[in-house]
C-alpha cells in the first residue's frame, strides 16, 4: 500500500500507528490493527492467561439479587440514541456528523450520552472483510426463488456497516416435573359395509391414553439471546450457529474502525428469551421421557438452577439495498458469511407458477380418465 505523506493523527483516545502515528483500525480475519495511512500492521497481543477468566460466567442469581452489582465490572462508552429507529451506537469523540447504520437517519452527535453498560467478557473479531460479505450477499441473492426481473441485477448494498452486537448466553441447569398423557397405538378389527351392500373387514388404528408423570433433567449451555432490538430478530437468530470457541478476551482495539451497539434487553429480560428456547428442549424431553406413540403434556414446572450468564459481542455486517423505491435491509454473519434478511417477491412469479401446477393436475386428472 502506497504510504501517505499525511495521515490523520490520531488524538489520545485512538490507537495510533507505531510506525507513523495514524489511527489504526482492525483488520478482519486477523488479529491485527491496519494502518490505513502506511500499510503498517499492529499486532493485537492476546494475553492468553486471561482467556480463562474472560469466560466465566456471571451467577444470575446474585447478580439480580445485588442492586449495584459491583463485582460486575463496567465501563463507560458514548452513545448517541437515533431518533428514528431507537438504536444507541457508539460514536467517536471526534466525530461531527454520522448515520444510524441501522436505519441511515443522520445521528444528532450532540444528543449523545455516556453510559454505563455491564462490560462485555468476550467477543468474536470479524473474520471476514466487507468486500466478502457483499460477495456473500450476491450469491445469497442468486439462490432465491421468485424474485423480480433484474432485482441482482440493481440490488447493491448501500453503506455496509460493520457493527459489533451485543448478545448474552446463558447456562442453566434445569428439573422439570411434568403430567400427561401416554398413546399407545393398537390394532382392532372391525367390520363394514361396502358400496355393493357386501360385508367387508378392515384394519383400524386406535389409541389407548394412559396418564403419567415424571421428572426430567436438560443441562444448557451458552443459549444466545441478542441484545438488540434494532435488527430484524428473525434474520438475526437465524445467522446462528456462531463459533464461540474463537471467542477472545474483550479489548477494545478489535472495534477500532467499527461500530458496537449498547444492550437494549437487560439481563433479566434476556433469561426470559432464553426460558423460551429452552422450552423446546424441554418439551422435547418431557415426550421421550413419556415414551409411547403419541404424547400429551398437561402440566410442566420447570426450576432452573445454577443458572450463570456472560456478555458477549458478536460481529454482523449490516446493509440494505433499494429496489423500486423500497428499502430492504439484510445481515451478514461476519465469521461465517451467512447472509439473511428482507427481499422482494415477484407476485407474478408466483401466479405463474400456481397455474402451471394446477395446469399438471388437471393434466393428470383427463389422462387417468382416459
Amino acid at each position: 500500500m502506497e504510504e501517505n505523506k499525511n495521515p490523520e493523527i490520531a488524538n489520545k483516545h485512538d490507537i495510533t500507528c507505531k510506525n507513523c502515528a495514524g489511527k489504526l483500525e482492525f483488520k478482519p480475519g486477523t488479529k491485527s490493527l491496519e494502518c490505513p495511512y502506511c500499510g503498517t500492521l499492529n499486532e493485537i497481543i492476546i494475553d492468553k492467561e486471561k482467556i480463562r477468566e474472560a469466560l466465566r460466567e456471571i451467577d444470575y442469581v446474585k447478580f439480580i439479587s445485588d442492586a449495584n452489582n459491583v463485582e460486575t465490572p463496567k465501563e463507560e462508552s458514548k452513545y448517541v440514541k437515533c431518533q428514528a429507529c431507537g438504536a444507541e451506537t457508539s460514536v467517536d469523540a471526534k466525530m461531527i456528523s454520522s448515520e444510524c447504520p441501522f436505519c441511515g437517519t443522520p445521528l444528532v452527535l450532540e444528543k449523545s450520552q455516556m453510559k454505563s453498560l455491564v462490560t462485555p467478557a468476550a467477543l468474536a473479531p470479524f473474520k471476514i472483510e466487507q468486500k466478502v460479505a457483499i460477495e456473500s450477499f450476491h450469491k445469497w441473492m442468486k439462490k432465491l426463488w421468485f424474485l423480480p426481473n433484474k432485482t441482482k441485477e440493481y440490488a447493491k448494498p448501500q453503506k455496509m456497516q460493520g457493527i459489533y452486537t451485543p448478545y448474552w448466553t446463558y447456562d442453566s441447569n434445569t428439573t422439570t416435573h411434568y403430567s400427561g398423557q401416554r398413546g399407545d397405538d393398537y390394532q382392532v378389527t372391525e367390520t363394514y359395509t361396502d358400496s355393493s351392500g357386501q360385508t367387508q373387514t378392515r384394519s383400524v388404528t386406535k389409541t389407548r391414553w394412559t396418564s403419567v408423570s415424571g421428572t426430567v433433567y436438560v443441562t444448557f449451555d451458552d443459549v444466545l439471546v441478542v441484545g438488540s432490538n434494532s435488527l430484524p430478530q428473525k434474520h438475526v437468530y437465524s445467522l446462528q450457529p456462531w463459533i464461540l470457541n474463537e471467542l477472545i478476551p474483550y479489548d477494545k482495539k478489535f472495534l477500532s474502525g467499527f461500530k458496537s451497539e449498547s444492550y437494549e434487553v437487560d439481563v433479566k429480560n434476556g433469561f426470559e428469551k432464553a426460558k423460551t428456547i429452552m422450552d423446546k428442549d424441554i418439551v422435547n424431553a418431557v415426550n421421550r421421557n413419556i415414551g409411547g406413540d403419541h404424547q400429551r403434556i398437561t402440566s410442566k414446572n420447570v426450576n432452573y438452577n445454577n443458572t450463570t450468564f456472560k456478555h458477549i459481542l458478536l460481529p454482523i455486517w449490516l446493509s440494505s439495498y433499494r429496489f423500486k423505491d423500497k428499502v430492504y435491509r439484510f445481515v451478514v454473519n461476519g465469521q461465517t458469511g451467512k447472509v439473511k434478511g428482507e427481499r422482494p417477491v415477484s407476485a407474478m412469479k408466483i401466479i405463474l407458477l400456481v397455474l402451471l401446477v394446477i395446469a399438471i393436475i388437471v393434466a393428470i386428472v383427463l389422462l387417468t380418465q382416459n
